[in-house]
This record gives structure tokens, sequence and C-alpha cells, in this order.
């Protein structure tokens, strides 16, 4: 039975929320401010956090997002009333896996928390699993992305920090070279979902990406084809 924790102050959603999960098959909790998330985190193994972007008083949903980024690896679904592109990537960016406006359908709540369990369970491999066949490494450049340690190496050796969405989206585009990939596509593979037609979100992140991959040589590793997407064109290999 997953588990899954709503934090949010307003006591009457939570209820509502939890209760409703319960009847699903979950084992649903909550905290109205970030010191009880704390505290029933650090007792609890959640499956996954519902998070709202906004509290009155204490620490603001970014704060608590970042948190939970540093110290917990769960699903993280962020809730809002504002629906601004702006806020989007803001929670992106932290690391949030998904953002959900409100007022909301129950029944899509309920329908993007099993895209992300379902997710969360395909990108995790038991203890005794034998190692893969294919080195799970990509080199482009003098890059070389690790995607089972989900950690990208620079020129010089170093870590280069990406967001977890960037990530998954620089994963996407390395294991499709050549391959023109659309924005709906993109984020459909990024945040399990597609969002408005008019979201800049993918668009934000490849900036940040093209910046991150730069070695000094000029070249793009993401091309923008007009029109369609974009393209990830890695240096061709020595002969």
């Amino acid at each position: 039975m997953p588990r899954i924790l709503m934090v949010d102050d307003d006591r009457r959603m939570c209820g509502f929320v939890t209760k409703f999960l319960t009847r699903e098959g979950f084992a649903a909790e909550f905290a109205l401010d970030g010191a009880t998330m704390r505290d029933a985190l650090a007792v609890t193994p959640y499956d996954l956090v519902i998070l709202d972007l906004t509290f009155p008083r204490g620490e603001d949903g970014l704060t608590l997002a970042r948190g939970l980024r540093a110290g917990w690896d769960m699903p993280l679904l962020m809730l809002s009333a504002k629906c601004e592109t702006v806020d989007k990537i803001v929670c992106l960016e932290i690391g949030a896996d998904d953002y959900l406006t409100k007022p909301f359908e129950p029944r899509e709540l309920l329908a993007r928390i099993r895209a992300l369990l379902r997710r969360a369970r395909g990108l995790a491999r038991p203890a005794t699993a034998p190692p893969p066949e294919r080195a799970n490494r990509i080199g482009f450049g003098a890059f070389r992305l690790d995607l089972d340690r989900r950690e990208l190496t620079g020129p010089d050796g170093t870590r280069v920090d990406l967001t977890a969405h960037e990530f998954r989206l620089l994963a996407a585009l390395a294991e499709r070279p050549g391959r023109v990939m659309s924005r709906d596509q993109m984020l459909d593979l990024v945040a399990s979902r597609q969002w408005a037609p008019f979201d800049r979100s993918i668009d934000v992140m490849i900036g940040k990406l093209r910046r991150k991959l730069d070695d000094g040589s000029g070249r793009q590793l993401i091309q923008t084809v007009r029109g369609e997407g974009y393209v990830f064109t890695p240096p061709a290999a020595p002969a």
C-alpha cells in the first residue's frame, strides 16, 4: 500500500484529499507545516509527497521542496493556486516531478499520483538484479552522462549540477541522437504528461542545458528545429 504525505496548511482540504486517497487504496496522511512534515518524514518511509507552494506563515513551499530534495528521494507533486508558467518552471527547477493547479478534480490528482508512482517503480532496480548488459553511460564530446548514477561529468572531470528534470530531458535527447523531438514529446517524457500548448518550460530548460553543455568550442549539442522542436547532435566519434 503506497504511503502518501500531503503538506498543506488547509486542514479541510487535507482531510478531504487524504480520505479520498484512503478510499482509493493508499495510506494517506497530512502535515500542516514544515516542522510536522519533517517529523513525519523522519519516522515514515513515504512513497510520494504532495506539497502546496504557498504557506501564509513560516516556511514557504519552495523552501520545503528544496529541503525535501536535499534529504529524501521520492516523487514530489506540487500544488498551487497560481497557474503562471513561471511558477511551473520554478517548481521544475527545484526538483518537483509534477505540478497541479488548484482547484483540481480529485480524479486528476489520483491519475497524476499513479503516473508518478509507476515511473518511480520503473526507475528502481532490485538490489539483487544483475548488472545491465549494456553500459548505461553516454559519451558526447568531452561529456559523460551516467544513466544509473544520474550524473553528468564535464570536460574537466567534475560533476555538472542538473535538476531532476534537466537530467531527464538530457537523457531523453541523448538516447535519441539525430531524432527531432517535439516539445509535447519532451514534456511527456520529463513530466509524465502534456502541459498547456504554449507552455515554455521546455524552452527554458533547453537554454539552461545549452549553457551547462558549453565546452568552449562554440558548438551547440542541442539544435533547434524551427516549427518542430529540438534534436541532439553529438560530435561524430573519431575514426
